[in-house]
């Protein structure tokens, strides 16, 4: 798979880049000499486009397959230098301490079986019972990590309700803003939602 400049090898049990992740690369702007923290890295696409430009890009996925893909499509593009790969559930693997410029994650997002039960291919996309089983524990733990001067970047559908999704942010003394949107069938519009404090 090609993507600018880029060349990603799809690989078996990780979820294959889709509109989510196109709409999401295209409107991804990275300042140089951030720290990057990818999470829910998949194939690496979004981390190795950081990579392009920051100083430091961490790469963390519960999928093992995804962690083995997303490093092995970094070696392809010559990334590997300032890129680091971890393995585990959201923030779990990092150190309490651990702060970043920017933080990005291609939620989970679509109501679901119960996650827990899910491959590790469909736990890319399953959101459990309201398609918020992930993005609520992802919110309630990523300002920990993020600089004060820092953005987050996250990717949802309206399918789980991205008006609580506001709210929740804005509760925790965030502004939020949807950057861009787009219209799927079926009454599904998938959003990027930028969070700032």
């Amino acid at each position: 798979m090609f993507f600018a400049d880029c060349v990603f090898e799809v690989c078996e049990n990780v979820y294959e880049p889709a509109e989510d992740s196109f709409m999401f690369a295209k409107r991804l702007q990275v300042r140089a000499g951030t720290r990057v923290l990818d999470m829910g890295t998949g194939t690496g696409l979004l981390g190795i486009l950081a990579a392009k430009q920051a100083s430091e890009v961490l790469s963390v996925d519960l999928n093992p397959y995804a962690v083995q893909c997303s490093r092995k499509n970094a070696q392809l593009n010559s990334t590997s230098n300032n890129m680091s790969f971890l393995q585990g559930d959201l923030f779990t693997p990092l150190a309490k301490t651990a702060k970043f410029d920017l933080i990005f994650f291609n939620a989970p997002y679509l109501p679901s079986e119960p996650v827990e039960e899910a491959s590790w291919l469909a736990r890319a996309w399953a959101g459990g019972a309201s398609g918020r089983q992930v993005i609520d524990r992802f919110i309630s733990q990523v300002t920990a990590h993020l600089e004060q001067s820092g953005e987050i970047l996250l990717m949802q559908s309206n399918l789980a309700n991205i008006e609580e999704t506001k709210v929740k942010f804005e509760a925790m003394g965030m502004k939020v803003k949807v950057v861009t949107q787009l219209a799927l069938p079926f009454f599904e519009t998938l959003a990027l939602l930028r969070a700032t404090f």
